[in-house]
Formats: structure tokens, C-alpha cells, sequence
């Protein structure tokens, strides 16, 4: 017990190192954790099948989501990335069978609802349609990706600091199945895949690939130093190197069956993660989040995990050589000013 106590306070020291390593330092909310003041919830973009999915769920769901229901939507959302644009007139009929107003702005949708998910499925976007949400003081779930570029990544967790409102983003596939039995303090390394699906309006796996990296950030937590980058029009492989010596890959693909899943290597031997198996871990997390105002997933991290994919990007154009995050995040907040 006292070598596993041990190994964790390791573990943990080593995560912090890491986010330090990356010139973050954590970031300070309110300790308030009184309850949102109601259970009305409004999507801003209807242009994700996570838009009708989880309307599924939570207007069906009743006391699985401590009676959290959507009750509006603001459907744009995506209007210059076809496959996300055409969506959406037929996932406004979808939600309003299922009770859910359509509003004409975020303006009149923040009138309705008490906590917000924003779906759009277009990250440029996100910033701008952050700014009235943060401004009416609601909790709000942003879906990935959470922006099209690290300098918003960064800007969107200063702008959430500057109204003292703790945001909660991540991919569904941080619950994979088989995450839950993992015990972190143990993990020494870990091969993740996912599909890695292209859209030019955004960096290479910001738009698919990000499933599969924070599935590996899930298991491996911060402190990835550098990356290299292995690419071809089907595949990619991304090795990062955390600052303990331990070593994460991310296998991207484009061909063939989509699947997502991993190999864990601990202490006590390899763990299999997967199949994926939907949208109820997240949900369930996203009403714990908005109930007590704590995201399960630091700001820190995220930003991290967005770095090691800018990173990735950038060794891909230096033909796979190593680059260090830090740099990488660096040169983003130098966007940011």
C-alpha cells in the first residue's frame, strides 16, 4: 500500500511537471460549487448527430440525467463545411419532435435555458459563440473540437478565467470502455487508435483524430515533452515522449473499418481498451459538471492535448521531425497575446 501511495503521489507530481514543462500554470476558478438554477439545457448547433443524440437521451432519460432536459437550439452550427451545413435541416426536425424549440439567435436561446452545450460542429466558431454564453454567466459543455486552432484553444480558457467560469470540453472517447479499471499511477505507456478523418477547414486531427489522442491522454496524463510524426495518405503515427521517459503513440487511419480503441501497458501488464460504447459516460459527466460547476478534465490537460496535435501537425511539415510542445504552445500564445 505504501509503494502504491507512493507511485500515485509520483504520478501526479510527474503530471504537474509536465503542464509546467509547457509554461502552463493552473488555472484558479471560484471555489463556489453551488448548483446551476435549473435543469434547462439549450444546444447551440444542430449541424452533429451529437446534437440529436444526446437530445435522445436526456429529454428520454429522465432520472439518468438527474431530469436535465434541452429545451431550445439555436441551429447554426457549420454553413460553409457542407457535410456538417446539410445536416441540419433534418435534425431540426428531429429535435422538435422531441420538444425542442428552435430559436432564431444565441442571444434569445440564453433567455430559455439555465446550462448550454455547444455543439457546433465547426471549431472556428466556437470562440465567437463562447463569448454571450460566458457573458450570462451559464455552464457550458463545448464539444470537440474545441476550437480550429491552438491560439483559440488558449483564448477560450482565458476568456473563461476573465468571467471566472470553469468550461468543461472532451471527445466522448475519454470513456472508452476499459478506462474505468485502469489505475494511472501504474500506466507505462499506451498505443491508441482512431479514425483520422480530414477537413481542410482545420488542423489534421483536430477535426477526427482527436478521439483517439485523448483517449491516450485519458490513460497517460499530461507531461508529453515532444512528438514525431509518421505520415502517409491512409495512416498516421504520432510517438510523443513524456518528460518521464515514457513513451504514447496515436494511430490515426483513413482507410478501411472505423474503429477506436488501445493497449495500455502497466505495471501489473497490457489492458485492452474498447469497443466504444456511446455517449452515456460523457452525459452523465457533463450533468455532474453542470450541477456542481468542477470539470472532470483540467484546463490544463486539454490544452495540452490540442498542443500535441499542433505538434504533430508541425513535425508532419518538417517531414517527421521531432518537435517539443512547448514551443508549440509557445508560438500559439504568441497569437494570443
Amino acid at each position: 500500500m505504501t509503494t502504491l501511495l507512493h507511485d500515485r503521489r509520483q504520478f501526479i507530481q510527474k503530471a504537474s511537471l509536465g503542464s509546467l514543462a509547457l509554461g502552463l500554470s493552473p488555472m484558479a476558478w471560484s471555489t463556489k460549487q453551488e448548483s446551476a438554477e435549473g435543469k434547462r439545457v439549450g444546444i447551440i448547433g444542430l449541424d452533429t448527430s451529437h446534437s440529436v443524440a444526446f437530445t435522445k437521451a436526456l429529454n428520454g432519460g429522465g432520472s439518468d440525467y438527474a431530469n436535465y432536459k434541452i429545451v431550445a437550439a439555436y441551429p447554426y452550427g457549420s454553413k460553409t463545411i457542407e457535410s456538417s451545413a446539410k445536416r441540419i435541416p433534418d435534425y431540426i426536425n428531429e429535435v422538435k419532435k422531441l420538444g425542442v424549440d428552435i430559436v432564431d439567435s444565441i442571444d434569445e436561446l440564453l433567455k430559455k435555458v439555465d446550462v448550454v452545450l455547444l455543439e457546433t460542429n465547426d471549431g472556428r466558431l466556437h470562440l465567437e459563440q463562447l463569448r454571450p454564453v460566458l457573458k450570462a454567466g451559464k455552464r457550458v459543455f463545448i464539444d470537440k473540437p474545441i476550437a480550429a486552432s491552438l491560439s483559440d484553444v488558449v483564448a477560450i480558457f482565458d476568456l473563461a478565467r476573465s468571467y471566472n467560469l470553469p468550461i468543461f470540453s472532451a471527445s466522448s472517447l475519454r470513456y472508452i470502455k476499459g478506462v474505468d479499471s485502469i489505475d494511472k499511477s501504474q500506466v507505462l505507456g499506451a498505443d491508441t487508435f482512431s479514425p483520422a478523418v480530414l477537413e481542410k477547414t482545420h488542423p489534421d486531427f483536430f477535426w477526427y483524430g482527436v478521439h483517439g489522442v485523448e483517449t491516450l491522454y485519458t490513460v497517460m496524463g499530461t507531461g508529453c515533452q515532444q512528438v514525431i510524426r509518421a505520415h502517409t495518405d491512409g495512416t498516421d503515427v504520432v510517438v510523443g515522449t513524456w518528460a518521464d521517459g515514457r513513451i504514447g503513440t496515436f494511430r490515426g487511419t483513413r482507410t478501411g473499418k472505423h474503429e477506436y480503441g488501445g493497449t495500455v501497458y502497466t505495471q501489473a501488464g497490457a489492458v485492452k481498451l474498447g469497443p466504444y460504447d456511446g455517449y452515456n459516460a460523457l452525459l452523465k459527466e457533463i450533468i455532474t459538471y453542470f450541477e456542481t460547476g468542477k470539470p472532470p478534465v483540467s484546463p490544463e490537460e486539454t490544452i495540452e492535448i490540442f498542443t500535441f496535435m499542433e505538434a504533430a501537425d508541425e513535425s508532419k511539415r518538417q517531414g517527421g521531425a521531432a518537435v517539443v510542445l512547448a514551443s508549440v504552445l509557445e508560438k500559439a500564445k504568441r497569437k494570443n497575446p
